[in-house]
């Protein structure tokens, strides 16, 4: 895999990490390549809902 975590999240840790995420959002300039692949994958999903409510709204 090559990312540097040696064990994946069970499922609740995975949760716990998404909210963590959702609740700590960056822009993408801002954001740490460190952060566990699932951190930064939530964050861009949340750079595509806030996307799409610009183009909504």
């Amino acid at each position: 895999m090559g990312s540097g975590f040696l064990t994946e999240p069970d499922f609740i840790e995975e949760i716990r990490m998404r909210r963590w995420a959702r609740e700590n959002y960056v822009p993408s300039g801002e954001r740490d390549r460190a952060w566990h692949p699932i951190i930064l994958e939530e964050m861009r999903r949340k750079d595509g809902e806030v996307s799409e409510a610009v183009l909504v709204g």
